[in-house]
């Protein structure tokens, strides 16, 4: 049993190798560099600042990665589940509806979403930029070629996503086991020509590099959170292997590989400050450029791929938990359900992410949009933390933020040495996740508001059903869903069926579906039956947040409560309301535009709740909003 314990845990460790550290795993293809020899405030190449940018390199991994995130922010799951949307529905339990805290928790957790979105976009373009520029170093022949070569690779890799990522899934910890390899070869060999600098590991040098240039200093903690990009991963994909996976990959691989290469780029450095120009690629003989090219190519696109897949995952989550319209959701795997494939993102992160590479035209140059999104979601996750070990593990509020301080200090000073950089390219994942923050927010709102504006018209059901009851409907053979936000009101499109057919079916059922702040919910507990008069019922089918939907396979589960439906025996009547805005209404009249935008825009009821196509009947009104 063990041996079958250890093995399951070797299976999932290599799993987790080729998923969740691709990004971070990346970061030393442009991280040294950057600080460096980057276009923002480079640092001198000296002894004393090799030392010293090294050492916070080592810290910065240690204190935020593997004491914040791996030690601490882990604990902090949803039922097993990770990630920003999962810490926001944590913050929110035991909290009192309504209220301006949660409120402001909503808010945050929303837009880290939304910078994560922006965080999407950069990491798949610098990666893979800054991979293929490794072909510069190898002959400048290369040079005209870098831009059209990457945006080929791009293009290829988000066309390959329709088919899913299971066919690759395989080789992805694989590669990466070989990639941290190199990491660490390459890095020892450096080390053994000069091994002075692992005095680095002495956080003296940290502070001495910032207590001597404080104005550098700043400047430099820029480019140094380059080496901590991916963090959010670690917890982001706990759900897919557990925490222990993911902490014994990063404690007995990734972070020894991660600082023996950083280490070995600080030798170069010292032995030849010229090797400034690529630091990463000059630690390989020359024999061995054109294979780490290669290698890294692949590991960049994998980096991409955890990215692109968390994207799609956070669609997913925000529409179950009704911040965005429905999209369409293709499903990858046959056995594996997290494996999904939405076309709307997947084009909106390709075109955006080529129109990044074009424009900047360098990894240099984007590595200025790189760190704002990162520090912006680190700073709202302890904000978050905070609120979790408040509300939900019974801490103090003294003990809660004292234990959070010295990481908000430390993600502050990192958000501010950014900040500088917005006007250089750090405003576009600012401005890119502040639009989809405007997205999500006002769905939202605009879903409560036509809620709302349903609701003034709407009837209570027991009386209506009473008035049933006293006869002059006509009841026809079958079953007729209708599905509705209220289980106590008449659904909309049942009073224009009866308007327009003059009749019911003799079985009415009055749908409702419900997403819990939770990631699951069991099949046990899937559906809850209320029947009423008339030969009418309730029925509330709840999901979690990261649940799909299947109403025909949620309908079946009735039958342990004695409701047997026969689907071909069964309508479903669904509502499609057309949405016409209006000068001073509650909404601002160009938040109404947007969201009469995405209501024409929304993916269809039918596929996205998995209804049989043939079996449907849709009613439309229009609502003024």
């Amino acid at each position: 049993m063990q041996q079958q314990e250890n093995r399951r845990m070797a299976t999932l460790t290599l799993a987790a190798l080729g998923v969740v550290y691709g990004d971070i795993g990346t970061s030393p293809l442009y991280a040294i560099k950057e600080v460096f020899g980057g276009a923002h405030h480079p640092v001198p190449i000296t002894p004393e600042n090799v030392l010293g940018i090294l050492s916070l390199f080592f810290w910065s991994l240690i204190i935020v990665v593997t004491m914040k995130y791996v030690a601490f922010i882990m604990r902090a799951n949803n039922k097993g589940e990770g990630g920003i949307i999962a810490l926001m529905t944590l913050a929110l339990q035991k909290g009192v509806a309504g209220s301006w805290q949660q409120r402001f928790l909503v808010t945050l957790g929303l837009f880290g979403a939304a910078l994560f979105y922006g965080d999407g976009v950069i990491t798949p373009a610098i990666s893979v930029l800054s991979a293929v520029e490794g072909l510069e170093i190898v002959t400048p022949a290369f040079s005209p070629y870098i831009l059209p070569i990457t945006v080929v690779v791009l293009i290829a890799l988000f066309a390959f996503q329709r088919r899913g990522s299971a066919g690759v899934g395989a080789l992805f910890g694989p590669i990466m086991v070989l990639w941290f390899a190199v990491l660490a070869a390459l890095g020892v060999n450096a080390i053994i020509a000069n091994p002075a600098v692992l005095a680095a590991v002495n956080p003296y040098h940290a502070i001495h590099f910032l207590r001597g240039d404080a104005v550098l200093g700043f400047f430099a903690l820029g480019a140094v959170v380059l080496c901590i990009t991916g963090a959010e991963a670690l917890y982001a994909d706990m759900g897919h292997f557990g925490a222990r996976p993911i902490q014994y990959a990063w404690l007995g691989y990734v972070l020894p590989a991660l600082l023996l290469n950083y280490f070995g780029q600080g030798a170069l450095l010292l032995a030849d400050p010229a090797a400034v120009e690529n630091p990463f690629y000059l630690l390989a003989p020359e024999w061995g450029r054109y294979p780490l090219v290669i290698l890294a190519t692949v590991a960049t696109i994998i980096a991409s791929q955890a990215v692109i897949s968390g994207a799609f995952s956070i669609t997913q989550q925000a529409m179950q938990l009704g911040y965005t319209p429905r999209l369409a959701i293709q499903h990858t795997s046959e056995n594996e359900k997290g494996q999904i494939y939405l076309p709307a993102i997947n084009w909106l992160l390709l075109v955006s992410i080529i129109a990044l590479v074009l424009e900047f035209g360098s990894s240099s140059k984007l590595a200025a949009a790189y760190g704002i999104a990162v520090t912006g979601t680190m700073l709202i996750t302890n904000v978050l933390a905070i609120a979790v070990a408040i509300r939900l593990w019974d801490w103090s509020p003294s003990r809660a933020i004292l234990g959070a301080l010295p990481f908000f200090c430390i993600d502050l000073g990192f958000f501010l040495a950014n900040s500088v950089k917005i006007a250089d390219g750090g405003w576009f994942p600012l401005v890119f996740g502040l639009a989809i923050f405007i997205m999500l927010t006002t769905w939202k709102r605009g879903r409560e508001l036509l809620g709302e504006r349903l609701a003034v018209d709407a009837m209570q059901l027991r009386p209506f059903i009473a008035s049933i009851a006293a006869g002059g409907v006509e009841r026809l053979p079958g079953t007729a869903v209708f599905m509705a936000p209220d289980l106590e009101s008449v659904p909309h499109a049942m009073l224009h069926s009866l308007k327009h057919y003059k009749a019911l079916h003799e079985r009415v059922l009055i749908l409702s579906v419900k997403v819990i702040d939770a990631p699951h919910v069991s099949a046990s507990e899937r559906v809850t039956v209320i029947r009423l008069a008339s030969n009418f019922c309730q029925v509330a089918v709840h999901y979690g947040f990261k649940d799909e939907p299947d109403i025909p396979e949620a309908l079946a589960l009735c039958a342990n409560a004695g409701l047997d439906i026969d689907m071909m025996d069964t309508s479903f009547f669904l509502g499609r309301e057309t949405v016409i805005p209006k000068l001073g209404s509650r909404m601002a009249y160009w938040r109404s535009l947007i969201f009469v935008a995405m209501v024409r825009n929304a993916g269809s009821a039918t596929a996205f709740f998995k209804i049989p196509f043939n079996r449907v009947v849709e009613l439309g009104s229009q609502v003024v909003l």
